[in-house]
């Protein structure tokens, strides 16, 4: 059995345990575990951004099926409006990709 001792490398104290950015092991295992929730959410998020694209899809072709318009853009202003208001700039350009998801472009 060897008791030689390893040396990592300039690349592998860069990237830290486990890739987290830090050789500090209790601040390793902090990172990791909060990594796997925010991989929790981008799962969930991924979920809910199809359901939610599908629905849009659904109300569209139901609404152009009984005569009306393709869009109805007081509804799309509204939902801009929701996510500006709760998260900002940032919120604007989510709720465009959004609707474009559920509707296609315009």
């Amino acid at each position: 059995m060897s008791t030689q001792a390893t040396t990592a490398g300039p690349a592998a104290v860069a990237h830290g345990l486990n890739g987290t950015g830090t050789a500090e092991p209790a601040a390793a295992g902090e990172i990791v575990d909060l990594r796997a929730r925010i991989d929790a959410i981008d799962a969930t998020l991924i979920d809910l951004w199809k359901e939610r694209a599908e629905i849009s899809r659904q109300v569209g072709a139901t609404r152009v099926a009984s005569g009306g318009t393709r869009l109805v853009l007081a509804r799309e202003r509204e939902i801009l409006d929701r996510f500006r208001n709760e998260l900002g700039v940032d919120g604007t350009q989510l709720a465009l990709l959004i609707l474009r998801a559920g509707r296609g472009p315009l």
